[in-house]
């Protein structure tokens, strides 16, 4: 089967560009800047040029060039002025369009190409906050819609995955630390989503912290054998999907009991299933963060 989506509905449209259809279609109609395609039985679509056109408008349209005199630009003009405003501003929605258009047509030239670009102006924790992680945002709502296959976020994640092994590696050769406590980093069972804690490990690490990954889907009890070692840990998790919203506060109760009580250890936690948590209320060794910059400045 072929997961590569090449053809786009207006709501597609909508979804990845954030322009409603209503505007979409005075845009047609007015300036004649889209021509949709039909199919043998009149359904109106959009091919990836079409996808890739309205990026390049809306993105001159926000950097204030008015639709009437983006409308009487030729079409490899527009483009090449998009690469002039985006030199010029160093803005990071036009870096973001291009990860996009690269999550697409499925194309590492693109991907590695804007992330050289960015790497020459701005570190790799700039690039990670301001342009990873709205971009993972951005792709999770279009998997959620159906605008996008999983073949597409997983394109996008591993390659990201890739960055961040890559710069771990560069300061972990380099790291010296001499840190007494002991920061031991997992994701609960069946949770997969390790792209976040990946990336706070990243950063324990340049501030010169000792780490332990240990990854996805670690049992809890697992973790026991590492309290024979080190004296000072504090565990690191990373909630996405798992546990369920009704066994989130159980899960929290149990790992208090079994590695907290006893021990001097403590757990910090943050991600999407924390969202319905009472951080009022949470055991006294457990502590929450809203985001992972929140968690680092308490460092």
């Amino acid at each position: 089967m072929n997961n590569i989506k090449n053809t786009f509905s207006i709501k597609d449209l909508e979804n990845l560009t954030g322009i409603k259809a209503h505007t979409i279609r005075i845009w047609e109609k007015r300036y004649n800047l889209l021509q949709p395609k039909r199919t043998e039985t009149n359904i109106r679509y959009y091919d990836l040029s079409s996808f890739q056109k309205l990026l390049n408008v809306s993105y001159l349209n926000d950097n204030g060039y008015k639709i009437s005199k983006i409308a009487t630009l030729s079409e490899s003009k527009i483009p090449s002025l998009v690469r002039e405003v985006a030199e010029a501003n160093n803005t990071e929605s036009h870096a973001i369009n291009s990860l996009k258009l690269a999550m697409l047509n499925f194309d590492l030239g693109l991907f590695y190409k804007t992330y050289d670009s960015l790497k020459t102006e701005k570190t790799f924790e700039d690039i990670f906050y301001n342009i990873f992680i709205p971009l993972l945002e951005e792709i999770g709502l279009l998997w959620q819609t159906d605008t996008i296959t999983p073949a597409h976020e997983h394109f996008v994640s591993g390659l990201i995955r890739q960055k961040i092994l890559v710069n771990t590696e560069l300061i972990q050769a380099k790291q010296d630390n001499n840190s007494k406590q002991t920061f031991v980093l997992f994701l609960p069972e069946n949770e997969i989503h390790e792209l976040g804690l990946m990336f706070v490990n990243y950063q324990l690490i340049e501030k010169g912290y000792q780490a332990i990954y240990l990854g996805q889907s670690i049992p809890a009890s697992n973790l026991k054998d590492l309290q024979n070692y080190y004296d000072d840990i504090v565990f690191i998790s990373y909630f996405t999907i798992k546990p369920n919203t009704e066994d989130f506060r159980k899960y929290l109760e149990e790992f208090d009991d079994m590695l907290l009580k006893k021990h001097n250890s403590k757990l910090w936690i943050l991600g999407r299933m924390l969202e319905g948590v009472d951080n009022h209320n949470l055991p006294k060794k457990i502590k929450s963060f809203k985001n992972i910059a929140s968690l680092i400045s308490s460092l």
